[in-house]
């Protein structure tokens, strides 16, 4: 091996040990940062787990603590005093937030299909009709009195899945992601015979995995989050989900605590308010933390979705 060939080598094995550890130091780094922000992420909710389980009166002479001082299930005991009503709430709470996210979905995505076909004449108005409803809304009277008088979907199980069925956010998103399809894919089907419905059942959905995992999550948090419509809408107890009824339990509980005081009256029952807000936090997050893992492998690359095309 010639002189000049021998020096290209050792610079280029050189080159290559320091690209090494430059991509070892690199990792490390990242590693560290990761970790970091993972327990800063992981302390908080360990801090609602302990606090669930701390005594009232711990909790308001020392504060909320990482380790509980005195443990007491007190604030369990309050929450699921009638596992009824509980259970009912989350199994409403449930089969809202399932039937609502796969009909959500479903209907976001052929609408988003529709609107980003070129062959489609009116895809351009229908879209800026769908954009002129996020900047413009007849106001919470007129789509109450909609819901009320003219639906007719006052306590029913309708009323909590109809009015978010359709987000035009959602649309936009996966319009965007499905725009980077490959027109060749759905012309050649198409020169197959294969009809539109065919093509976006068989062709575009399992493309669009990314995608319609991360929109249904968002879809799915929506639903198991939503008090409002339940706040407006119902009245019967069986219907309650499970947020609303979370939230009308807090509410008495703290009105009874503010009965106590202004009364004046000594009493030796100390209302766990602040433990039980914690508790239901848990029993709230809990279920829906569970669906995360299942659609972890598509989140990240959904976040991303419609940035790149080709």
């Amino acid at each position: 091996m010639s002189a000049p060939a021998a020096q290209a080598s050792s610079n280029a094995k050189i080159a290559a040990n320091r690209r090494g550890k430059d991509v070892l130091l690199l990792q490390i780094i990242g590693y560290i940062v990761i970790t970091v922000l993972a327990v800063f992420c992981f302390i908080p909710f360990l801090l609602v787990v302990s606090s669930s389980f701390s005594e009232e009166q711990s909790i308001i002479e020392n504060g909320f603590q990482l380790i509980p001082t005195t443990f007491s299930t007190e604030a369990y005991s309050v929450l699921f005093k009638y596992p009824e009503q509980m259970l009912r709430a989350y199994g409403i709470t449930i089969a809202v937030t399932a039937i609502g996210t796969v009909a959500g979905l479903f209907l976001t995505a052929m609408t988003a299909y529709v609107l980003q076909r070129k062959d489609f004449k009116w895809r351009n108005q229908f879209s800026f009709f769908f954009f002129f409803t996020t900047l413009f809304s007849g106001g919470l009277v007129p789509w109450y009195l909609m819901i009320i008088k003219y639906l007719h979907l006052k306590d029913t199980l309708l009323v909590l899945i109809l009015p978010m069925l359709l987000n035009v956010f959602y649309i936009i998103v996966m319009k965007s992601f499905m725009s980077s399809i490959p027109e060749a894919i759905t012309e050649s089907a198409k020169i197959d015979g294969a009809g539109d419905f065919r093509i976006f059942l068989q062709l575009i959905l399992p493309l669009a995995k990314p995608a319609l995992a991360t929109i249904g999550l968002f879809i799915a948090l929506g639903y198991w989050n939503d008090w409002y419509n339940a706040l407006l809408f119902i009245s019967n107890e069986n219907l309650m989900p499970l947020q609303y009824y979370l939230y009308k339990m807090l509410g008495n509980m703290e009105g009874m605590r503010k009965a106590m005081m202004q009364s004046g009256a000594v009493v030796n029952v100390s209302l766990p308010t602040e433990s039980l807000k914690m508790a239901m936090t848990l029993v709230a997050t809990g279920p829906i933390l569970l669906a995360y893992p299942f659609i972890q492998r598509y989140f990240v690359q959904g976040l991303t979705i419609g940035s790149v095309k080709g």
